[in-house]
Formats: C-alpha cells, sequence, structure tokens
C-alpha cells in the first residue's frame, strides 16, 4: 500500500509539473468549482502589497461573480440592476447609500472588538438577583455552545431530522420536573422575568379571566416585580406587591387568581411557604414559585410543598453570566395545567415502524394557532442554552448536583459565621442557602470596600447588603469577603471561623425544608461521568442532527444564513461572558461602546431616530413596539386608540402580540394576487378611524413581494391617526436598498437571529430590538436597575436590561465585517438567490405569488394544492426532502399546503442547484403518482423519510427499489444524512402525552 501511494504520489508531481497553468477539476458532487493552479510570476512591489486578504464579504455571500453571471441568465436579466429594478418598486428605494463605515477584515475587527472587551472590568461578582457565575464544563462548551452542528439547528419542526437536540430538551425537561417536584416541564422561556409574567397569565386563566387580581411578594427579584407589572397593564391585572405573610388572601379571594413567591428569596431567606400554599388555594387561588434549581438540590421542592407552577432561571447550570443573557428560562406545572402552559414542550411518540420517537407536543397551543386568541406570543425559547443546562445535569449527575449544592451552601455558611465573628448581624440567619443579608452601619462603606478587592456586593437599602456565593468560589475568595467584613486591618483567621462553623448548633436550612425526595435518577443522569463518554454522548446526539454545516436550511421568513465563526468567538471571551448584568456602570464601558455602536447601525440601516435593544426574541419586539405606541396615544389623550390592524398574511405573532399589548385586532384582507387589498384596508381604517392605533405590516410581505402599494397603505393609517408598525421579520431583502422608515414605518423589530447572523440554535437564543422614530422614542423600554429606554418609559420587556447581551457582538461584528458595501451587496446576492431558484422551479410548479414582473423578493412560495387531490400534500415532499439531505423549507405558512423557500445570501450556486435538482427529482415522483403508474397511499413520498433502519430491515414490501428511496441522486452515496428515525407520528404523541424522559423499560416497549 505504501508504495503504491509513492508512485500516486510521483505521478501527481510530474502531472503538476507539466500542466501547472492547468485547471484541475475536482470530481466531487458537491464542489463543481474548478481549481485553479496559478503559474507564479514576480510583480513590482506596490501599495497593493498592504492590502489585506482577509476581507470578509466574499467569505459571507455565496455566489462568486461567475455564479452570479450565470444566476441573472437564468433569471433572464442583464445584470443585479435590472433585477432589482423589476423586483423593488422604484418608490421606496432609498436615495443614497448606508452611512456605514467600510468593511473591516477579520483580523482587524477582532483586534478591535477586542480593545472594546478590555474596557470592561471583570469583577468578582457577588450580587445574586437570579445570576450567578458559574463553572461552564469545556466539554459542553467546545461541543455545544461552540459547535456550529449545535448552534446552527433550526427548531425542531422537522423531527425525524432533529432527534438529537430533541432528547437533549426532554432532558431539560426532565431534570426541571425532577428538581421543582412538578410534573409536566416545558422545553424553556427567554427568562425568569417574562416566565414569572407568563406564569401570571397561567393563574389569570384558569381563573376564566375574571379573577383580576395577582398578588406579588414583595421579596421577589425587583426586576422579576417590574417584568410582571408590565404584562399585567394590557390586561388590567391588578399586581399587588405585598409581604404575603401578612397579607389577607381570605379577604380578598373574590378576586384572586393567584400569587408569586420566591424561594429562596430575593434576599436569600428560606421560608417555609407550605402553610401559606394552602391558605392561597383556599381563596381560590394558584401558586407560582420563582425558584433557583441548585438549591433545590438542598431545599424541600415547590410541589412537595404544593405549588402549581415553579419557574426561574438556569442560568447557573453551565452557562455564562453574559450581561444578563442569553440564558434559559425554566417553567413547570401541574398536570391540570398543561394545556396552558407557553413555550415548546417536547413529547414521546412514535414513528411509522413503531419505535419511540421524540417531537413538538401540543402545538395547537401555540400562537400562530390561536394568533389574536393567544395569552402568550412566545415564538422562540432559549434552545441552546437549555441543551447547556441538561448537558450539565447529564455530566454531573445527582451525586454531583448535590455535591455543588452542598459545597456552596457550606461556603456561605463559613463566610455566615466570619461575619458573625466580625460582629454583624444576619437578617436571614438560619434560613439560608447561598445567599447572606448583612444588616451594616453604612451599605455604601461595606460596597466600596469591597470594590476594592475587585468584588462586587448588592446594597439592597442604606443598611443592608447581600452576598450570593455560586461554585466558582474558593477558598481565597472567602477570606476576601471576610476581610471585606472586618473591622480591623487584622488578618482572617479561616481555620478558626471554619472550627466556628462546625460547632455551630444551629441548621443553616430549616428542618422541615431540607430535601429527602430524589432527582435525576434517569439512567441519562447517571451514565456519563467521564470526559471521554459526554463528549461522545454530546456527539451521538449532534449526529442526528441536519443543521447547517450539512445543508442549506431554506426555511422562508426564517433566514437561516451563515453565522461566521468570526463573529461567533467573541461570545466566549471572559470580557463579554463574565459580567453580572448588575454590575456598577464603570465596570461595563466596553459593553456600552459596543451596544451604542449597534445601536446607532442599526438605526442608519433602518432610518430611525432611536433604538432599544432590551427586547430578546422578535415578538418581545413586536410587544415592545407596540406598547411604546399605545402609551404614545395615551400620552396625548388618546389612550381610546386600540385597534390594531393586521394583514391575514401576517406572522401568527402579530395577533398575539396585539392582543397582548391590550388592542383589538381587525384582520385585513389579501387579494387573489397576494397584495394588501387597499380597498378593505380603507374600509376597515374609515370604520375605526376613532380607535386606530396602528397597522402592523411585514415588507416585504409573508408572501415574498415588495408590495406597491405599501407607501400609500402607511399614509391612509397616519391619516387617521395611526401608527405603523413594521415586522422586521424579512428585513434581509431591505438592508441597502430600503428603509422601514422611508417606507413610513414608525417603528420596527429586527430578528439579530435571522438578519444581522446570530444563530438559531435549536430554537434561541434569538434577540429583537426595535428602532423608531423620534416621537416613539421617549417610550422605549426602561429597567428598575440599570437605566435604559426613554424619559417616558414603559416597563422593562425582558429581565436583563439589554436582552441577551453576550451575543449582541455576533451582530455588531456582522455589520463591522460587512460594511456599507457587503451589507447591500448581500441583500443584492439575497435577491439573486431566491429569483434563480424561483425560475429553476417554476416550469416545474406553480409560484404561488409574483410581482407584476414575475419577480419575487427574498423568499417564495411553491404551491403544492394542484397535488392534494392527487394524495400528495405539502408534508409529503417535506419528509422526502429529508432522503435528499435537506430540511425542508418552510411548511403550509402563510398558505395551507404551501412551501415557502428563503435562500438568503450565504448559499453558493452550487448548493441552490442540489436543491432544485432534489425539488425536480422530487416532481417526476409526484407525477408517477398523480399518473396512477404508483399507488396514492403507497409511495416514496408517503413513505418518506426513509430511516436506516428501516432501508436495512430484511424486509423490503414496498413498490419501489430501496435504491429509490435512499439514494434518489447519485451525490448522495458519497454524502448522505439519515434521518434516524421514520416519519413520527404527531396525532399519537398528543393522544398520549408523555413529556420526561421514558424509562429504558419503556423504550423496549
Amino acid at each position: 500500500m505504501l508504495s503504491r501511494a509513492l508512485g500516486a504520489r510521483a505521478i501527481l508531481r510530474a502531472t503538476a509539473t507539466a500542466t501547472t497553468t492547468r485547471r484541475l477539476a475536482v470530481a466531487t458532487p458537491r464542489m463543481t468549482r474548478p481549481i485553479v493552479r496559478l503559474q507564479h510570476t514576480s510583480k513590482p512591489v506596490s501599495a497593493q502589497v498592504f492590502k489585506p486578504l482577509d476581507t470578509f464579504p466574499r467569505r459571507h455571500i455565496g455566489p462568486g461573480a461567475a455564479e452570479k453571471e450565470a444566476m441573472l441568465k437564468e433569471v433572464g436579466v442583464k445584470d443585479i440592476d435590472e433585477l432589482l429594478a423589476k423586483a423593488i418598486p422604484a418608490a421606496i428605494r432609498s436615495p443614497k447609500p448606508l452611512a456605514l463605515a467600510e468593511g473591516m477584515p477579520e483580523r482587524d475587527l477582532l483586534k478591535r472588538l477586542k480593545s472594546i472587551a478590555e474596557k470592561n472590568k471583570v469583577y468578582r461578582s457577588y450580587i445574586g438577583m437570579g445570576y450567578t457565575d458559574t463553572v461552564v464544563p469545556n466539554v459542553i462548551l467546545r461541543n455545544v455552545l461552540e459547535n456550529p452542528a449545535w448552534y446552527t439547528q433550526y427548531t425542531p419542526y422537522q423531527p425525524e431530522i432533529s432527534q438529537g437536540r430533541l432528547e437533549s430538551l426532554l432532558n431539560f425537561q426532565t431534570m426541571v420536573a425532577d428538581m421543582t417536584g412538578l410534573p409536566f416541564a416545558n422545553a424553556s422561556l427567554l427568562d425568569e422575568g417574562t416566565a414569572a409574567a407568563e406564569a401570571m397569565l397561567m393563574c389569570w386563566q384558569t381563573g376564566r379571566r375574571n379573577k383580576n387580581t395577582f398578588v406579588v411578594d414583595e421579596n421577589c427579584h425587583p426586576q422579576t416585580i417590574a417584568c410582571l407589572k408590565t404584562r399585567a397593564e394590557s390586561f388590567k391585572i391588578n399586581v399587588v406587591v405585598a409581604d404575603v405573610f401578612n397579607y389577607n388572601f381570605t379577604e380578598n379571594k373574590k378576586n384572586l387568581s393567584g400569587v408569586l413567591l420566591q424561594y429562596p428569596n430575593t434576599r436569600g431567606t428560606v421560608h417555609d411557604y407550605e402553610a401559606l400554599t394552602a391558605t392561597v388555594h383556599a381563596a381560590g387561588g394558584q401558586v407560582a414559585v420563582a425558584t433557583d434549581l441548585m438549591a433545590l438540590a438542598m431545599l424541600k421542592s415547590p410541589g412537595e410543598f404544593g405549588a402549581d407552577i415553579a419557574l426561574g432561571n438556569s442560568q447557573r447550570f453551565g452557562v455564562p453570566l453574559g450581561f444578563g443573557g442569553p440564558h434559559a428560562a425554566f417553567f413547570a406545572c401541574k398536570e391540570d395545567q398543561k394545556r396552558r402552559m407557553p413555550g415548546r414542550i417536547i413529547g414521546v411518540s412514535k414513528d411509522a415502524e413503531g419505535n419511540p420517537a421524540l417531537r413538538l407536543a401540543l402545538q395547537t397551543r401555540e400562537q400562530h394557532i390561536r394568533r389574536e386568541k393567544a395569552t402568550s406570543n412566545i415564538c422562540t425559547a432559549q434552545a441552546l442554552l437549555a441543551n447547556m443546562s441538561a448537558m450539565y445535569a447529564v455530566y454531573h449527575g445527582p451525586e454531583g448536583i448535590k455535591a455543588i449544592a452542598e459545597r456552596i451552601h457550606g461556603m456561605t455558611g463559613v463566610l455566615a459565621q466570619g461575619i458573625r465573628d466580625s460582629g454583624y448581624a444576619i437578617e436571614n440567619d438560619g434560613a439560608f442557602f447561598d445567599t447572606l443579608s448583612v444588616k451594616v452601619d453604612s451599605s455604601a462603606a461595606i460596597i466600596q470596600k469591597a470594590l476594592e478587592k475587585e468584588i462586587n456586593l448588592r446594597a439592597i437599602n442604606n443598611n443592608t447588603v447581600s452576598i450570593t456565593l455560586d461554585e466558582t468560589v474558593g477558598q481565597q475568595d472567602v477570606v476576601d469577603l471576610l476581610q471585606v467584613f472586618a473591622k480591623d486591618s487584622s488578618s482572617v483567621n479561616l481555620e478558626q471561623v471554619v472550627a466556628n462553623a462546625a460547632g455551630a448548633t444551629q441548621s443553616n436550612v430549616p428542618v422541615q425544608l431540607q430535601r429527602t425526595s430524589a432527582y435525576l435518577q434517569h439512567p441519562i443522569f447517571n451514565s456519563h461521568r467521564s470526559e471521554t463518554e459526554m463528549m461522545r454522548y454530546i456527539h451521538h446526539l449532534q449526529s442526528k442532527d441536519l443543521s447547517l454545516v450539512h445543508s442549506m436550511i431554506p426555511l422562508g421568513s426564517c433566514t437561516m444564513k451563515l453565522n461566521a465563526t468570526t463573529e461567533m468567538v467573541p461570545v466566549t471571551w471572559s470580557e463579554f461572558s463574565n459580567i453580572h448584568p448588575f454590575a456598577p456602570s464603570d465596570q461595563t464601558e466596553g459593553y456600552k461602546i459596543m451596544l451604542e455602536e449597534l445601536e446607532k447601525d442599526l438605526e442608519e440601516i433602518t432610518g430611525f431616530d432611536a433604538a432599544s435593544l432590551q427586547p430578546n426574541s422578535g415578538a418581545q419586539g413586536e410587544y415592545a413596539g407596540l406598547r411604546a405606541i399605545g402609551a404614545y396615544h395615551a400620552a396625548r389623550g388618546e389612550g381610546h386608540r386600540n385597534v390594531c390592524l393586521i394583514p391575514i398574511s401576517a406572522h401568527g405573532t402579530n395577533p398575539a402580540s396585539a392582543a397582548m399589548a391590550g388592542m383589538d385586532v381587525v384582520i385585513v384582507k389579501c387579494d387573489d394576487d397576494g397584495k394588501l387589498d387597499v380597498k378593505d384596508l380603507k374600509a376597515k381604517v374609515e370604520k375605526n378611524k376613532d380607535k386606530l392605533a396602528a397597522i402592523m405590516i411585514t415588507y416585504p410581505s409573508t408572501y415574498g413581494m415588495f408590495e406597491p402599494g405599501v407607501v400609500e397603505a402607511c399614509d391612509i393609517v397616519h391619516k387617521n391617526g395611526g401608527q405603523v408598525y413594521m415586522d422586521g421579520a424579512n428585513l434581509n431583502a431591505q438592508i441597502g436598498l430600503t428603509k422601514p422608515a422611508e417606507i413610513g414605518a414608525d417603528v420596527c423589530h429586527m430578528n439579530l437571529h435571522k438578519t444581522f447572523c446570530i444563530p438559531h440554535g435549536g430554537g434561541g437564543p434569538g434577540m429583537g430590538p426595535i428602532a423608531c422614530k423620534s416621537h416613539l422614542a421617549p417610550y422605549l423600554p426602561g429597567h428598575p436597575i440599570v437605566p435604559t429606554g426613554g424619559q417616558n418609559a414603559i416597563g422593562p420587556v425582558s429581565a436583563a436590561p439589554y436582552g441577551s447581551a453576550s451575543i449582541l457582538p455576533i451582530s455588531w461584528s456582522y455589520i463591522k465585517l460587512m460594511g456599507r458595501e457587503g451589507m447591500t451587496d448581500a441583500t443584492k446576492a439575497a435577491l439573486l438567490n431566491a429569483n434563480y431558484m424561483r425560475s429553476r422551479l417554476e416550469g416545474h410548479y406553480d409560484i404561488l405569488y409574483t410581482n407584476d414582473s414575475g419577480m419575487c423578493g427574498h423568499e417564495f412560495i411553491v404551491d403544492i394544492r394542484p397535488f392534494v387531490p392527487k394524495g400528495i400534500e405539502a408534508i409529503d415532499i417535506a419528509k422526502r426532502l429529508q432522503d435528499y439531505g435537506f430540511h425542508s423549507p418552510t411548511m403550509s405558512f402563510p398558505v395551507t399546503n404551501t412551501l415557502m423557500v428563503e435562500p438568503t445570501e450565504s448559499e453558493s450556486k452550487v448548493e441552490l442547484d442540489r436543491f432544485c435538482d432534489a425539488m425536480i427529482a422530487i416532481r417526476k415522483e409526484i407525477e408517477d403518482v398523480v399518473s396512477g403508474k404508483v399507488p396514492k397511499d403507497n409511495n416514496v413520498l408517503k413513505n418518506s423519510p426513509h430511516s436506516l433502519e428501516v432501508m436495512m430491515s430484511d424486509k423490503w414490501d414496498k413498490p419501489y427499489p430501496r435504491e429509490l428511496a435512499a439514494f434518489p441522486v447519485p451525490h448522495l452515496r458519497a454524502n448522505k444524512f439519515w434521518p434516524t428515525v421514520s416519519r413520527v407520528d404527531d396525532a399519537y404523541g398528543d393522544r398520549n402525552l408523555m413529556c420526561t424522559c421514558p424509562s429504558p423499560e419503556e423504550y423496549l416497549e
């Protein structure tokens, strides 16, 4: 073998010598571009020698110059300008280019961002308030958070190619259910503050929306209380902040919907809530408990003392602080509340072969189904971070989690003893887990003394400070804290303090609150202790999931573009990842610079005057924008304006967000060509002109077109006293060519996880900041801890002041790397890619909507409805595409039995052609069904996808060969992604709901 290899090398060398300038075509199906071997020539030195070679736009934009030429020819235009003229109405084209800087080379970008990051001061933060430092296991950091096979996945709506992350999210649900003692958990929410708001609305719904008093304990975290108040306003819920132990629930039972408790509370006290819970239940209310997963390793679970709902932040289970996010909130409830549960739920079902398979359960609860009847507009979650927390539990197991909790508690006990020895009183002595509230003469003096040691503490008031310990704390940290509280300069005798603590007779947790029940008993939490085993488990799960590392994900209205490595690298820099969200402002100068620059860039891109980075999802951005509109009307004495017009084609979040903002939704029709029906709009405006608050417009529309009547629609609404909200879901088609503000919008949200390259993470994180005109700027969201927003700010819409701040360097980097020309070129490429695919497919399928020139915007809709009478539906094509190695386009939105395709600018012509070839091959398979050549109910489409188990079965009774099932096109033999299960039975999963890890025996059954 060695001699053969050496001989082959000799032949290659000889060939290379003889053909130094010859083009060598690479014979692989995924790479059809030739490799050019260039002959060396010497050139005179010039200033060009200093020109950087690591420019970014050419790396981000898929098609090269030659590919673009071929694509333009296919579309039938001579150049990109002609395409733009035919696709975009001239009336909305921007008159001048973007006023952004030139694109930065990748290395220069990282140097500049590092210099900004270094302006942050990474102190030891013991502030608490729901955020603590944590030890992120490196095996999880490298193999999940920094791994594109995990972070470039989409939400697992196609379960057959998503079994890995579905299993991990099921682990998360099982972990939450075990720790909280409640049977039913979801797959994460956005943050603790908004999770508490969701709990409040669940309690309100349980009372049939007739009981409008919700009591919140005064010792809940302040940011949580503020989020609750914001959400309650639109639903006319009366939030009463009180000392729950002195509140008369019986006297107020007529209007009581529920109560929120914090366990342990914000001051660190661990209360016994069992009797209080019984009192609330007797008064007809529900009990929601905001809690801490790590504390629950030692404390009696909320379920055990009767709570109906438990929620909190899973951040301390292995997710960095990140200046407030992203973190996965958890949410669990009793069995009878499961159909009111917000967010996504992973359930166990079975596939077509009867094997266990996971899927998203109870999807009819989601906002895109319930629309204006929804009380939650959640469209994404924090899947990537939930996976990290689940992996943390898998890696450590019950013994490891308990050991970490006991170590934290033990060090807190030592600290408490030392503080007592220094003569201070501890407010929550004898009833704490990890947080001490200490009575002092001057909080300011103690805080300053701590700062001198680069330690952050929390000042609760002028005479009380609190300290929250975490798993990163070590012996020297405790010594440093004791020195802060020492009343003289003598050194701390830690051995004596430990001895005194050991000799104390008083328990630091009341006996009745000490946990005795088991948790994390499933084998998955007891099988992967070594790093080798953990690494293999993570890789085993990722191998089941299709992501952008495999192929394009052409989901319409989802913009699954490149998440470049250079953009991702800074996320895990300690200067960004290890900052507490409530750290003093002089420690966050780097964040301030980066965030302000990002705001300014987003304002320039959209044409607006102000921006807020607080909303941590697109739907939260919608809500924040509509609340700002409502506040604007109210400030002008027109608070009665509460009608929101929404086109029938709108995203499902739009009517849900409008309802959450307290508005009445009125639907506007679209005409037969998919355009907004201006006649119907005028009629609805005229009918509601005295109450008109806003219209929500997606542009380009969800039908994939730049509608020419958009400016007129904005004018009609403005002339009748309304405001224009633009849904920024499709902003990727606008940048550099038009701007929302120039079109006529007053406020717009931007999906940074779409247009601005934050990855989707398998269902989160996301960011949905808003930008607005100057008249709405005073109403941008504020925050109770860190000043944000306008002078008349609405309340916070996220728990942290800047939402998921640690992923904002991704979008900042993307804009800086691309620069003014690159950003515009990306938009042009997105439009070209979509129209190229449209042109290739329109001879095989009906394309549902195009403009008068036959063009689409950045996406287009393939109509499958003509095949439905013959038995073929959109779902069949979606599943068959999995056999070809592709994720389906968006299925049955915005029109039932259609596929909406969005290629983005990041895909090359090679990849676009692979997808088009697959669709064309599938069209031939459809024709076999339509013509009666193959059975209507037993064919390669109806039986798709074909898992490896099916293909390897001894029995093959299908009326088509195995080769057609598995390898319908030749290149799949060299590069095949296998669905790990056959088609999943959705109905079975909802009828037999199971949302925690099944036992191995159940899998065998």
